[in-house]
């Protein structure tokens, strides 16, 4: 069994311009990181030409489903019946994306059946962690 989940999204890009320009994007979540998602996007959808990747929790994206979660850089929450708009607040700016909800949904539905809530910790490998941190402090 895999450990990783990859899905696509087409995310849509909240601009001053009145088109919403639709950009690719990655939702990535790995099982030995169990708390944690990433959101890639290719150097093309970014002004520094750089592919930029955002990491933040998996709970965050789930609640963002319901109502408002976040306070920090990244900020998710429900716009309407079928899009989730994620927020990413960085010292450049702030970008705003609009995605579908179903997608959002179906890779929660995929990371739980990887990693079902509430078993997170069982797995982490704390030992292996500990002995990066020791090695990288010497």
């Amino acid at each position: 069994m895999s450990t990783v989940i990859e899905q696509p999204v087409e995310a849509r890009l909240v601009a001053a311009a009145p088109r919403m320009p639709s950009i690719p994007a990655t939702l990535y979540y790995d099982r030995r990181d169990p708390f944690a998602v990433r959101m890639t996007f290719p150097a093309q959808a970014t002004l520094e030409g750089v592919e930029v990747c955002w990491t933040f929790s998996r709970e965050l994206l789930a609640a963002g489903q319901e109502g408002p979660e976040g306070q920090g850089d990244v900020r998710v929450r429900p716009y309407g019946y079928d899009r989730t708009v994620l927020e990413f607040h960085a010292p450049e700016g702030t970008a705003v994306v609009h995605v579908h909800s179903a997608e959002i949904r179906r890779f929660l539905e995929a990371t739980h059946r990887l990693v079902p809530e509430g078993l997170e910790d069982a797995h982490l490998d704390l030992d292996h962690d500990l002995a990066v941190l020791m090695r990288d402090a010497c």
